[in-house]
């Protein structure tokens, strides 16, 4: 390659520049409001004010749009012609997929306890210890947070990145879903245990028992949805 040849292309990468850096703009701020509805913070059916987000972000329109972009591909948006950004409301067959994807993937890394660092094993049992504090606490929206913080845990075992971001996005997905379901005090209260006893079947070191109890809790929460879901049509 000549040097003209190699000024050529870095000439017309570097025009490329301002779009590099609104897409790495864009991706932290999808990353801000992933994590808003991962907090429950963001709930579906809400409106997305891009004015209000660009001066809160102190971002431009465009790499608000492009965010917005990222999260529709993702799910968790919607767009209405001429009305807006909407936060998207999931629906029975979103369930059933996601449900799916969750067994593959957290019964594969559950499977990893025994071979993880104590580190990993003790981000688990903090999860579960999480969502008991809230509950005494009564703060129920912060059962859900812990409860998404457990299955973030229980992923990690894997020690895996790309497992982890793929999680991410399934779990936002899930968490709008716990909102349809209303009350959530009602929707968790039964989950916190199983958390905490797949977590003690962890420790006595029954891996296959706990993935056997990770399954049942999936066919349980799987069901509870759809049949939420169902039932606000």
């Amino acid at each position: 390659m000549t040097t003209a040849q190699a000024d050529g292309w870095l000439n017309a990468l570097a025009k490329d520049r301002d779009d590099l850096d609104r897409s790495s703009t864009a991706e932290r701020v999808a990353d801000k409001l992933r994590t808003r509805v991962l907090d429950g913070d963001i709930t579906p059916g809400q409106q997305l004010n891009e004015k209000a987000l660009g001066e809160a972000l102190r971002v431009s329109r465009n790499t608000l749009r492009e965010a917005f972009r990222l999260l529709t591909h993702e799910r968790l948006l919607v767009h209405e012609y001429s009305k807006g950004v909407f936060v998207r409301r999931p629906d029975v067959p979103d369930i059933v997929d996601l449900y799916a994807a969750r067994r593959v993937i957290e019964c594969g890394a559950i499977r990893r306890w025994p071979h993880v660092d104590e580190d990993a094993r003790r981000a688990v049992r903090d999860a579960v210890a999480l969502g008991l504090a809230c509950r005494e606490r009564a703060d129920w929206t912060g059962v859900g947070t812990a409860n998404v913080k457990f299955h973030q845990a229980v992923t990690a075992l894997a020690g895996s990145a790309r497992l982890d971001e793929e999680m991410e996005r399934l779990l936002a997905e899930v968490r709008l879903a716990f909102h349809v379901m209303g009350d959530p005090e009602e929707f968790h209260r039964d989950y916190l245990p199983l958390n905490q006893s797949i977590v003690d079947r962890l420790d006595a070191g029954e891996v296959r028992q706990a993935e056997e109890a990770l399954l049942t809790y999936f066919d349980r929460a799987e069901k509870h949805l759809v049949t939420g879901l169902r039932s606000e049509r």
